[in-house]
């Protein structure tokens, strides 16, 4: 691997802030100062920037409160990605649980495959909550429907049951255990009810804490919450 992305990879620093590093002289590899962003690094070699040791960063776990506006992945050509949010930049990294780019709320974004498939899989019943406030008021019939499950537009299989708990004539909260298309939108739209505003705030055990806009890593409870 290239010298700038390894460090890139491992520490805040974004590729033009490594190469300015170097050429101030503040990374050496195996005790020589490197200068060169291209030279190729082994795993076996030792990396230091301002005389610390690099350290590979390993399986990573963050949370973001995901603002309006912003697009759930870590690229997109026209729109802010949700991982810009995260203050490093980490090989590999996805969204567990993906969120429309008008909605607001909790994503987490990983580096570990089988840990967001076990987040995310209907299989796994792990329970996602929205607020829900409506353009038009929610019927009281709908609790018994999200619990029985919808069938669709377009679809050849009913949602998995869903608890709705209404607090108000356009306000609600929601649980669901799976995440097919626009679904929380087109559930409400099948009660004669369109979803004006939109948030997540817990994913399993793993509940929103933080401002929007902001990021911090999982704690190892929350980790391991996942079963």
């Amino acid at each position: 691997m290239r010298l700038d992305k390894y460090i890139a990879d491992q520490t805040p620093h974004s590729r033009q802030q490594v190469r300015a590093l170097l050429r101030r002289g503040r990374v050496t590899v195996d005790g020589v100062v490197a200068r060169d962003p291209a030279q190729h690094i082994q795993p076996e070699q030792v990396v230091k920037l301002a005389g610390e040791v690099i350290r590979e960063i390993g399986l990573q776990y963050w949370m973001v409160h995901k603002p309006a506006g912003y697009v759930s992945a870590t690229k997109d050509r026209e729109h802010a990605v949700v991982s810009s949010l995260i203050p490093m930049e980490i090989p590999d990294l996805h969204v567990a649980g993906r969120l429309d780019r008008d909605v607001t709320g909790l994503v987490i974004l990983t580096n570990d495959g089988a840990w967001s498939h076990r987040l995310t899989s209907p299989r796994h019943d792990c329970a996602k909550r929205y607020r829900v406030t409506t353009l038009e008021p929610i019927p009281d019939a709908a609790v018994e429907a999200f619990a029985n499950g919808i069938l669709l537009h377009n679809e050849n299989q009913t949602t998995k049951p869903a608890k709705l708990e209404i607090h108000s004539q356009h306000q609600a909260t929601l649980w669901l255990t799976e995440g097919r298309f626009h679904q929380v939108k087109r559930m409400f739209i099948s009660q004669g009810c369109k979803v004006v505003a939109l948030h997540r705030d817990r994913i399993g055990e793993i509940e929103l804490d933080i401002a929007e806009g902001e990021s911090r890593k999982l704690t190892a409870t929350e980790i391991a919450s996942v079963p």
